[in-house]
């Protein structure tokens, strides 16, 4: 733990480190970084356990990168392809053809050709939860003229988060800038793959028949060898600087800010969750706060009104998903603790 909190109190961090370490002591998760910062740049840091548990043992620290999945599309992909359509003039609300022209080119009508980029970007879309791609091979190419070219199961009701939304804002990325994702500048203190020795581990890939660690553990991510649903990996510290540049606003233009705070739904903005009953960051948060998960054990929540944000980063699924890691509890319960009031 490093002693220079500046919004949330000192008291309210060790709660929380509490919490992390009793779920990381019983085994739950093999090790996690827990980390906040507030709007003037004073930040916490705390690491717990181990970033491998097989087959080697390997001691988690502060700066140990993870495999930060769905972070990927709030902290690399949302801000891009809002800032893409600021500059060249493109209405959020056009159709994903404006860069896409091919998507379902054979059939003028196709429902996905009406989908909208604001409707990906909040998860509004009729596309389905889950696909895997993967199992469809491992030509990369061939695999997003699939993506293009298939028609989707449709969704009749409601909208569901589906990671089919921002692989679509990855292709239109790519499509733009003539040039793969993994190709692209990942942002300052990211990038696409990490040393091993540096990096948590995550779960051995049956289908890759390895144990998967600095490499993209999304089997559909690694499949199109990049795609804008998942990919990135950073540290805490990484997370917590682009925090800090929302809280700031210097991680984005105005607009791009203000889009990814609009809510257009109960549950969710332009790319990230809003606050709500039951979610993620806990009971506390201001109306306005916005946060985002990612399935290898990764969060960030950031409370604009309270100028705090905070990140818990794990292996949960290391060595296997199969297990019963409490992390949803945990989410909420550090959460919680770093923002109840009236406690210091």
């Amino acid at each position: 733990m490093t002693p220079d909190s500046g919004g949330i109190p000192e008291k309210a961090f060790s709660r929380a480190v509490a919490l992390l370490d009793e779920q990381v002591d019983s085994g739950r998760i093999p090790g996690a970084v827990l980390g906040t910062v507030d709007r003037t740049g004073q930040r916490y840091l705390h690491c717990r356990g181990l970033a491998e548990v097989t087959p080697d043992r390997r001691p988690m620290q502060l700066d140990t990168w993870f495999d930060l999945a769905s972070l990927t599309k709030v902290i690399y992909t949302a801000p891009r392809i809002v800032q893409l359509l600021h500059d060249e003039g493109i209405a959020l609300d056009e159709p994903l053809i404006r860069l896409l022209p091919d998507l379902r080119q054979y059939d003028a009508a196709a429902w996905e050709r009406k989908v909208s980029f604001a409707q990906c970007l909040g998860h509004q879309t009729a596309f389905p939860a889950v696909e895997p791609l993967y199992t469809y091979g491992r030509d990369a190419e061939l695999l997003r003229a699939f993506v293009l070219q298939r028609e989707w199961r449709r969704r009749s009701a409601p909208p569901v988060y589906s990671d089919i939304n921002f692989i679509l804002l990855g292709l239109a990325l790519e499509r733009f800038h003539g040039a793969r994702l993994w190709s692209m500048p990942a942002g300052p203190g990211f990038a696409f793959s990490a040393p091993a020795e540096c990096c948590a581990a995550t779960e051995f890939c049956t289908w890759r028949q390895r144990l998967i660690c600095g490499e993209v553990h999304d089997d559909n991510c690694s499949a199109l060898q990049g795609a804008g649903h998942a990919g990135l990996f950073g540290t805490a510290g990484a997370v917590l600087d682009h925090a800090l540049g929302l809280l700031q606003g210097t991680a984005a233009s105005p607009e791009v800010i203000a889009c990814m705070r609009t809510p257009v739904s109960e549950t969710r903005t332009l790319g990230w969750e809003c606050a709500h009953p039951g979610w993620s960051g806990g009971e506390h948060c201001a109306v306005g706060s916005i946060g985002h998960t990612g399935f290898t054990g990764t969060g960030l929540w950031i409370d604009f009104e309270a100028g705090v944000a905070w990140t818990l980063l794990s292996n949960r699924i290391h060595p296997t998903r199969h297990a019963d890691s409490g992390i949803v509890s945990l989410r909420k319960a550090v959460s919680n603790a770093l923002t109840c009031p009236g406690e210091a």
